[in-house]
């Protein structure tokens, strides 16, 4: 049986997964994409924009658009 997460769970589940990354390997850019993910007190994240672009990044998931193929750069 293969587990399904709602999409707020898909999203506290990369949310974890970036902050265990960021208290590894400190950088300004993932602490300033973890402050734009935290949510504020009605649940939505504090970068308004960051939840639109999460959500056309689940669409584009559900309909097997995202390549995850490794390219690498030949010289």
């Amino acid at each position: 049986m293969e587990d399904v997460l709602t999409i707020k769970e898909a999203y506290a589940a990369m949310y974890e997964y970036l902050k265990g990354q960021y208290e590894m390997n400190p950088s300004d850019e993932l602490g300033g994409l973890l402050g734009s993910m935290s949510l504020l007190d009605d649940g939505t994240p504090a970068d308004a924009a960051l939840w639109a672009d999460w959500m056309l990044a689940v669409r584009k998931a559900r309909q097997g658009a995202v390549d995850m193929s490794l390219k690498l750069e030949q010289e």
